[in-house]
């Protein structure tokens, strides 16, 4: 019986022995899982930091790319000269990418590989949709900053556009659309300014009148299609004809007027004789029509011509008409008669 009660006492503590065995191991696991569910957890809040702090660089980096694009864009939208927003290009381009060099060029792709003979260059270029307006020219851009220069470079491309499509866009205001010089209302107002500038300088300015010998009976024979032609092509032999300094502008219907700065009443009548001779030697092709032309033309130089633009404009005028009463086809001088 005692046996029996012993061996009932060990059986009993060894079952409660396994079970508390097995509680004590099953605690322990939970214990382990719960330690492994933290560590993921707190692994996890330091991936999403990690992660959360590379967007927060990337952000920065973005933010400082707009902001540096956004720095280029109000610097060069100050000023409408190509010259100026290149170096406010090639600033940016300095600050964050050193060691970049950069050129602006304006020949074409094979003028441009003619006149390189280095070949360590890469070509970026500057188009519209119609043409190209030039090439970008680098080197030294590492390959990690590469994106972040050709950034810099398209951002320049739509400034350089929207300049080149500005002065495009002045230059047809101030540009008379049929004889392609300038139109009256910007020839006056650079008259008046070469006037004031020859004042201050104390120089001489002359201005040349020209009118298109019997313009009205062209028109009549021929149409005024024809005459539209005629008056091209007066304009462009005007236009080839005088210097870059000069400025020649249509007076009205076929009236023309060229402002000669820094010009006596001499070299006014060499340059005025020089356009009569153009146009009496050209042959005018209009349509089926090949015509010949002549013009006559009056000068006036300042200040013994004429003190202020009304007096020039007058004198000139009266010697041009004076040109026409001799037979046309010739040049006269306001004080200073010379007949071709």
């Amino acid at each position: 019986m005692f046996t029996t009660m012993l061996l009932i006492a060990v059986i009993f503590v060894i079952i409660v022995f396994y079970i508390a065995r097995v509680v004590v191991l099953q605690q322990e696991q939970k214990a382990d899982e719960d330690a492994m569910r933290t560590k993921d957890v707190y692994q996890d809040i330091i991936e999403q930091r990690k992660r959360a702090m590379s967007e927060k660089l990337r952000l920065e980096k973005e933010a400082s790319q707009i902001f540096t694009l956004y720095e280029m864009t109000k610097d060069i939208n100050k000023n409408f000269d190509e010259t100026e927003a290149f170096n406010i290009f090639k600033r940016k381009v300095r600050e964050n990418v050193p060691t970049a060099e950069v050129e602006l060029m304006d020949v074409s792709l094979e003028k441009l590989k003619e006149t390189r003979t280095d070949r360590e260059y890469s070509i970026f270029p500057l188009k519209s949709k119609e043409h190209k307006l030039g090439y970008l020219i680098y080197k030294g851009v590492a390959q990690e900053d590469k994106e972040k220069f050709l950034i810099l470079c398209h951002q320049f491309a739509l400034s350089f556009r929207r300049i080149k499509l500005y002065k495009d866009i002045e230059l047809l205001a101030i540009t008379d659309s049929l004889t392609e010089v300038h139109t009256r209302r910007y020839f006056m107002g650079r008259f008046s300014e070469e006037i004031d500038r020859a004042a201050l300088r104390k120089t001489q300015l002359s201005i040349v009148m020209i009118d298109v010998d019997h313009f009205k009976s062209f028109n009549d024979q021929f149409g005024h299609l024809t005459g539209d032609r005629i008056l091209k092509r007066v304009g462009q032999i005007i236009h080839e004809s005088i210097r870059e300094i000069d400025i020649a502008g249509r007076y009205g219907g076929e009236e023309f007027c060229v402002v000669l700065p820094e010009t006596d009443l001499d070299g006014a009548i060499l340059a005025a004789e020089r356009i009569r001779s153009a146009a009496e030697t050209a042959k005018i092709q209009a349509y089926d029509h090949t015509v010949k032309v002549t013009i006559s033309l009056g000068v006036a130089t300042f200040p013994n011509g004429g003190s202020n633009i009304n007096e020039l404009l007058d004198n000139a005028d009266w010697a041009l008409y004076r040109a026409k009463s001799l037979g046309r086809n010739r040049t006269v001088a306001f004080g200073k008669q010379r007949p071709s």
